[in-house]
């Protein structure tokens, strides 16, 4: 699973309330943590699912 936040971003939160383990947000931009990607994929689809503007891309 490849995760990528596109420019729609708000940096609103809710992806690192959910999966802390992947998503960081910082002023500027969201980074997502790759190497934790695989072990957390049920937390990442939730997260995904709960983006208030669907700016979490998953390409599997």
């Amino acid at each position: 699973m490849n995760i990528k936040i596109l420019s729609n971003c708000i940096r609103c939160g809710a992806c690192t309330e959910i999966a802390a383990e992947v998503f960081d947000i910082y002023e500027t931009s969201v980074v997502v943590n790759e190497y934790k990607i695989e072990a957390n994929e049920d937390i990442c689809i939730d997260a995904v699912l709960t983006c208030p503007v669907g700016a979490i891309k998953v390409e599997i």
